[in-house]
């Protein structure tokens, strides 16, 4: 059968094919996001300040814990949504949907309120001080604003791709990125803002973001019914029995995240800014791997579940050598670019350290998180999401408190880099180590049909997308 654009579409070529292909594809839209956070720290350092960027640096880790949050009710909206249509049941699906949109404005609300008063708690708790904990808490004020629509496009974007619409959950993301790009430059230094102009292209950009994503659903699918209390409250149990542990998964991250802020934070400003230009550099050019994390899972779900054990173990194997490839080549990028990157960001002192230090060798080291990142995938789609959550609360809790505790003894703001990346990689051992235990326990088990990959592969990352 000749496959159609529309259509799934059935291939038994290359395994790396698949998730290069794949990988490329997810991070696509991942990669709009990257850049326009990369550029927005940029336009920031312009201003001259390091205290501005610092303060960036300050408010994106607390913003970060509730986009985690966010993350695990849009995993739930996604899957539950997913599953009534493929019962062919749109009614039910109308009616997660509407349960779900319930519960994420509720608990976003609730979250928002705690946010605009207590962001000088979250921040102190950081290490903040001075000017930029000034520069940080207005931010974090109005950007965090922002966080209910946040979680709405992205819930939004996941009920989109349940409805197989892959085109319009991409435009999602792009059309909040292409507006906050084009808001940031008009806002910090067209009107003057500075800071605050950054803070309120974010808060533009998520009201775009939930928008863009929830009018399709309501004019052309069709796609939600009106909550009903009742409903909402059967409807707790499913959605948090998904969205729980991905919820505990990924607030894993931002709690490491803010314990690696609080321990650079001793060492001054500019080390707290080249650590925040560390953080947006680091998702940008490793794009790659974040959409392998999510390309992997399905190959992986789709032979275990035909039975093909074979197949998981080659997924699994030439994932970590595309990951360590892509990550080789990468370092070297910019490796050679280092120079030019402290000047872009007019970077002096501890931050210049810092980032002269991520550039060089250190950015090998996150071939380990890839590692990580591969074989929670392939835990996710194994039944075994728990070895998942445990893994990820590891490496950013003893992974990282002693290690970068140690670094920063000996070696101080460069150290706590070091520690941090050294914890990471047992961690990651570990992980692989486990996957590939997991896979040889399943061994045994024989194919029961032929092994086939089901995926709308476009022909580039951006062939799906339209302005």
């Amino acid at each position: 059968m000749r496959p159609t654009r529309n259509s799934a579409v059935f291939i038994e070529g290359s395994i790396l094919r698949h998730i290069s292909v794949m990988s490329a594809s997810s991070g696509a839209g991942l990669l709009a996001i990257f850049l326009v956070d990369f550029a927005d720290l940029f336009f920031i350092s312009l201003l001259g300040t390091s205290a501005l960027a610092a303060a960036v640096g300050y408010a994106g880790t607390v913003l970060f814990f509730f986009t985690s949050i966010g993350i695990g009710l849009a995993i739930a909206m996604g899957a539950l949504a997913a599953r009534a249509l493929g019962r062919n049941d749109t009614d039910q699906a109308r009616e997660i949907a509407g349960s779900i949109a319930a519960i994420i404005i509720g608990i976003s609300v609730i979250l928002t309120v705690l946010l605009l008063i207590f962001a000088p708690v979250f921040l102190t708790w950081l290490g903040a001080e001075g000017e930029a904990y000034d520069y940080a808490v207005s931010y974090l004020r109005i950007a965090g604003a922002g966080t209910p629509f946040l979680m709405l496009g992205m819930s939004g974007g996941a009920l989109l791709r349940s409805h197989g619409d892959a085109r319009r959950a991409m435009n999602t993301t792009l059309s909040s990125a292409l507006i906050n790009a084009a808001l940031d430059p008009l806002f910090i230094f067209g009107f003057g803002w500075g800071l605050d102009g950054a803070a309120w292209a974010t808060l533009i950009a998520r009201i775009t973001l939930a928008m863009v994503a929830w009018r399709p659903i309501l004019s052309l699918y069709d796609g939600i019914a009106r909550p009903r209390v009742g409903r909402i409250i059967s409807d707790f149990t499913p959605v948090f029995a998904i969205a729980g542990p991905a919820l505990l998964t990924n607030v894993a991250t931002p709690v490491g995240n803010a314990i690696i802020t609080r321990m650079i934070s001793g060492y001054g400003t500019e080390a707290v800014a080249g650590y925040a230009i560390i953080g947006r550099l680091t998702p940008l050019a490793f794009c790659l791997i974040f959409g392998l994390s999510g390309a992997v899972g399905p190959i992986i779900g789709q032979n275990f579940g035909a039975g093909n054990i074979g197949r998981v173990r080659e997924t699994l194997v030439k994932s970590l050598y595309l990951a360590g490839g892509y990550v080789a080549l990468v370092s070297l990028v910019l490796f050679l670019l280092r120079w030019p990157l402290a000047d872009l960001f007019r970077t002096s002192d501890e931050a210049r350290s810092l980032l002269f230090l991520f550039c060089g060798p250190l950015s090998l080291a996150f071939v380990f998180n890839a590692a990580l990142f591969t074989t929670n995938a392939a835990f996710n789609n194994l039944d075994r999401p728990f070895t998942s959550t445990l893994l990820n609360w590891g490496k950013h809790t003893l992974g990282t408190v002693p290690f970068a505790w140690l670094g920063a003894r000996f070696m101080g703001a460069e150290g706590v880099l070091i520690g941090q990346y050294a914890g990471g990689a047992i961690f990651a051992l570990l992980g692989i180590w486990l996957a590939f235990r997991l896979v040889d326990h399943h061994a045994p088990m024989t194919p029961s049909s032929p092994v086939i990959l089901t995926e709308r592969l476009p022909q580039s990352p951006f062939s799906n997308w339209r302005p």
